[in-house]
């Protein structure tokens, strides 16, 4: 199976994952992305800032498989508000 590297850049900093993790495509490595990303936005760090950072997906070779930008993972309950005319 092949191995993923999920980094994370914030700005101009990148957090490196050195380990990976084994998984069965591309298809996979977005999930785990997003899965990944949700939990990091659970905890109490610095949320605003987090908003801003991008997980981006490597394959062994180094090279990039998927860009997955905090934002973009962000669930929004349901609102009755904007079904309602």
């Amino acid at each position: 199976m092949p191995r993923y590297f999920f980094h994370t850049q914030i700005g101009a900093d990148t957090i490196a994952d050195p380990a990976g993790v084994e998984l069965r495509d591309p298809d996979a490595a977005w999930e785990k992305a997003r899965e990944t990303i949700r939990a990091a936005l659970r905890g109490p760090r610095d949320q605003a800032k987090l908003m801003t950072a991008c997980l981006v997906v490597t394959d062994e070779a180094g090279d990039v498989v998927l860009e997955f930008p905090f934002a973009e993972a962000v669930e929004l309950p349901p609102s009755e508000d904007l079904t309602r005319h």
